[in-house]
C-alpha cells in the first residue's frame, strides 16, 4: 500500500471551526485509534484475503483432481499467496514499529525487555526473518533458523564481530533461535539493526542459500522494512540477556495491541475528508510529540543544570576535602620525618654503643684468650716437665734396682772368689805339704826329684800364674769395691737430687695449684662478665626489637601515607571524571540545543509548508524555468513546492514515507546535514 499526499479541492475541505469542534469532541484515545484502526483494518482485510486464498488453493489442490495443464494456475496461486503473506507481514511490521515509536516517545525513557510493544516488535521481526527460509537437513534432523543469515553479517561488516562473539560466549543459549534473538537484541541496543540488515540485502546472492526466491527478504518488501527500521534509532533500549530464556519463547503476535475499541461514528464520511483528517491528525500527533520532546528536553536541561550545580557543590566539597587531606598529609609527613629522625638518631646511638661495647668485649676477650693460651701453654710445659721428671725418676729407680742387683751379683762373685781363694790357699797348703813331703822324699830319690823338680818348676810357674791371677782378682775386687762405693755415693747424690727435685716439683705444683685457683677465679669472673655481656646483649636485642617495631610502625605509617596518596589520586581521578562528565554534559546540552533548533525548524517547516496545486505553479521554484510538455511538474514530498525534474531528482526516506520519495535539492541538502549531525 503506497502512502502519498492527495490533492483535494478547497470546497471538499471542511471549515476550521467545524474541525475544531470535532477535535474537541474526540478524545485522545480516538486520536490515537483512528490511524491505527485504519491500518489494523487494512491488515485484517489482507490477512482474511490471504487466508481465503490459502483455503481456496488448499481445497483446489487437495480435493479436486485437475489435469496436468493446470500447474500454471497452481503456481500463480502460490505466488499470489506469497505476495499476500509478504504484504501482511510488512503491514504488521509498520504497525509494530509505529506503535513502538509512539509508546516510547510518550513514555520518554529507555525501554526494557518487559515492554509489550517491544516484545511484539521482536515477534513480528522474527516472523519476517523466518518467511521463506529453506529447510536444511543435518545429521540430527531438519534445521530451520534465521540465525544462519545473521551470521553472514560478521563477514560482511566487521563492526558486528563484537555482537557475534558476545552471543557465542553466552552460556545460557543452546539453540540457534535463542542466539538469533540475542543477536537482534544486541543490534537494537547498538542502533545498527537497519544497517546490518541493509548489508544483508545488498548481498542477495548470499541470502539465496538460506531463503526461497519468493521470500520477504529477497523481495522489495525487505528493503521497505529496512527503511522502516531506521526510525528505531530514536529509541534507547536497555535489554538484559542474562536470566532470560530466549530458547523456549513462543513467538505469537498479539493483535490486541493494535486494535482498540472506539465509539461508532454517527455516519460515514467521505473518503477525501477522512484522508485529510487522518493527515491532520498525523500532523497534530507529530506536533504534539515534538512539543512533548521539547518539554522532555527542557526537563532534561533542568535536571542537567541541577546535576551540574550538585556536581559543582560536590566538586567544591571534594576540593575542600582534598585540601584538608593535603594538610593532614603534610602534618603526617612532618610527624613521620620527626619520628624517622628520632629513630635514626636512636639507632645510630645504639649502633655506636653496641660497636664500642663489642670492641671492648673483643679486646677483653682477646686479652683473656691470650692469657688463657699462655697459662695453658705453661700448664702443658709443666705437665711435660713433670712427665719427664717422672720418667727420669722411673729410670733412676730402675738404675738403682739394677745397681742393687749388680751389687748383689758382685757380693756373690766376691763370696765365690773368697771361697776360691780359700780353696786355693788350702791347695797351696796342700801343695806345701806335698812339697815338704816331696822334699823329704827327694832325699830318698834324687832321680825322682829332678823329674819332680821340673814338675815343681812347672807347678811354680802355675803357682806364679795363679798368684798373678789372684793379684788381678784382688785388684778387681778393689776396683769393684771402689765402684760400689762410687755407686753408693752416686745413689746418695741421686737420692738427694731427687729429693730436692721432688721438693721443687711439689713447690711448683703448689704454685700451679694456686695459679689454677687464680685462673679459675678469673674464669668465674670472666663468666660473670660474659653473663653480664649476654644480659646487655639481650637488652640490646630487646632495644633492637623495639626499634624494629617502631620501624614497622613507620612502615605502617608509610602504607597509610600511600593509601592517603592513593585516595588522593582516586579523588583526583573522580574530579577529572566529574570534569569530563561536565564537559560531556555540556556537549549533550549543546547537542540538545541543536536538536531543539532542528525541531523548531521542523515545526516551522511543518507549519509553513503547504502543498501547492498544479495550477498555482507555472515556473520551477529553484531554476525558475517555465513548465511545458517536456519539462513536467514534480512535487517535493518534504516542502510541498513544485519543481522540475532536474531540481527534484533526489530521493530520500522520510518519516511519513516508508520508501524513498522525490525531494528537491535544498531539502535534500538540509536532510543530509541533519542526518550527519544526528549521527555525529
Amino acid at each position: 500500500i503506497k502512502e502519498d499526499f492527495e490533492i483535494i479541492d478547497k470546497k471538499q475541505i471542511p471549515n476550521t471551526t467545524e474541525l475544531k469542534n470535532e477535535e474537541k469532541e474526540k478524545t485522545e484515545e480516538a486520536r490515537w485509534s483512528a490511524p491505527i484502526l485504519s491500518l489494523a483494518k487494512k491488515a485484517s482485510e489482507n490477512l482474511a484475503l490471504s487466508y481465503g486464498n490459502a483455503l481456496k488453493s488448499a481445497s483446489l489442490v487437495g480435493f479436486i483432481s485437475k489435469p496436468v495443464s493446470n500447474d500454471s494456475t497452481a503456481k500463480t496461486s502460490a505466488r499470489c499467496h506469497a505476495m499476500e503473506e509478504r504484504a501482511n507481514l510488512m503491514n504488521m511490521m509498520k504497525l509494530s514499529i509505529k506503535i513502538l515509536i509512539q509508546s516510547a516517545l510518550s513514555l520518554g525513557r529507555t525501554l526494557d525487555s518487559d515492554f509489550p510493544p517491544l516484545q511484539q516488535f521482536f515477534v513480528v521481526l522474527e516472523h519476517c526473518l523466518k518467511h521463506g527460509l529453506k529447510v536444511k537437513k543435518t545429521f540430527i534432523g531438519q534445521n530451520k533458523s534465521f540465525f544462519g543469515p545473521l551470521e553472514l553479517v560478521e563477514k560482511l561488516c566487521p563492526e558486528a564481530s563484537d555482537i557475534a562473539t558476545s552471543v557465542k560466549n553466552l552460556p545460557e543459549l543452546k539453540t540457534a533461535i535463542g542466539r538469533g534473538r540475542a543477536w537482534l537484541y544486541l543490534a537494537l541496543m547498538q542502533k545498527k539493526l537497519a544497517d546490518y540488515l541493509k548489508v544483508l540485502l545488498d548481498h542477495k546472492h548470499l541470502l539465496s542459500e538460506f531463503y526461497e526466491p519468493d521470500a520477504l527478504m529477497m523481495e522489495e518488501e525487505g528493503a521497505v522494512i529496512v527503511g522502516l527500521l531506521v526510525g528505531l534509532n530514536v529509541i534507547d533500549a536497555n535489554l538484559c540477556l542474562k536470566g532470560e530464556d530466549l530458547d523456549s519463547q513462543v513467538g505469537v503476535i498479539d493483535f490486541s495491541l493494535y486494535l482498540k475499541e472506539t465509539q461508532d461514528s454517527d455516519g460515514k464520511q467521505d473518503g477525501g475528508i477522512t484522508a485529510v483528517l487522518d493527515q491532520k491528525h498525523y500532523v497534530e500527533e507529530l506536533n504534539r510529540h515534538l512539543s512533548c520532546t521539547v518539554a522532555d528536553l527542557q526537563n532534561k536541561i533542568d535536571c542537567l543544570e541541577k546535576t551540574n550545580s550538585k556536581l559543582q557543590e560536590e566538586l567544591a566539597a571534594a576540593t575542600d576535602r582534598i585540601g584538608s587531606l593535603q594538610e593532614e598529609q603534610q602534618q603526617l609527613k612532618q610527624q613521620n620525618e620527626l619520628i624517622r629522625e628520632r629513630s635514626e638518631k636512636s639507632v645510630e646511638v645504639t649502633k655506636e654503643d653496641t660497636k664500642v661495647e663489642l670492641d671492648t668485649y673483643k679486646q677483653s676477650r682477646q686479652g683473656l684468650d691470650e692469657m688463657y693460651s699462655d697459662v695453658w701453654k705453661q700448664l702443658k710445659e709443666e705437665k711435660k716437665i713433670r712427665l719427664e721428671l717422672e720418667k727420669e725418676l722411673e729410670l733412676q729407680i730402675g738404675m738403682k734396682t739394677e745397681m742393687e742387683i749388680a751389687m748383689k751379683l758382685l757380693e756373690k762373685d766376691t763370696h765365690e772368689k773368697q771361697d776360691t781363694l780359700v780353696a786355693l790357699r788350702q791347695q797351696l797348703e796342700e801343695v806345701k805339704a806335698i812339697n815338704l813331703q816331696m822334699f823329704h822324699k827327694s832325699q830318698n830319690a834324687e832321680c825322682s826329684l829332678q823329674q819332680k823338680a821340673e814338675a815343681i818348676s812347672s807347678f811354680e810357674g802355675k803357682t806364679n800364674e795363679m798368684m798373678s791371677s789372684m793379684k788381678q782378682m784382688e785388684e778387681r775386687l778393689q776396683h769393684a769395691e771402689k765402684a760400689r762405693q762410687a755407686a753408693e755415693e752416686r745413689c746418695n747424690k741421686m737420692k738427694q737430687e731427687l729429693a730436692g727435685r721432688l721438693d721443687t716439683c711439689r713447690q711448683q705444683m703448689s704454685q700451679m695449684d694456686s695459679k689454677c685457683s687464680t685462673l679459675e677465679k678469673e674464669l668465674k669472673s670472666e663468666k660473670e662478665q660474659r653473663q653480664t655481656l649476654q644480659r646487655e646483649l639481650h637488652q640490646e636485642k630487646d632495644a633492637t626489637t623495639l626499634l624494629k617495631t617502631e620501624l614497622q610502625q613507620m612502615e605502617g605509617l608509610k602504607k597509610e601515607l600511600r593509601k592517603l596518596q592513593d585516595e588522593k589520586q582516586q579523588l583526583e581521578k573522580v574530579c577529572e571524571e566529574q570534569e569530563q562528565a561536565l564537559q560531556e554534559m555540556g556537549l549533550h546540552l549543546s547537542q540538545s540545543k541543536l536538536k531543539m533548533e532542528d525541531i523548531k525548524e521542523v515545526n516551522k517547516a511543518l507549519k509553513g509548508h503547504t502543498w501547492l496545486k498544479d495550477d498555482e505553479a507555472t515556473h520551477c521554484k529553484q531554476c525558475e524555468k517555465e513548465f511545458s510538455i517536456s519539462r513536467r511538474k514534480h512535487h517535493c514530498r518534504n516542502c510541498g513546492d513544485i519543481f522540475c525534474n532536474t531540481c527534484s531528482s533526489n530521493e530520500l526516506a522520510l518519516p511519513s514515507y516508508p520508501k524513498p520519495v522525490r525531494v528537491c535539492d535544498t531539502c535534500h541538502t538540509l536532510l543530509l546535514q541533519r542526518c550527519s549531525s544526528n549521527s555525529s
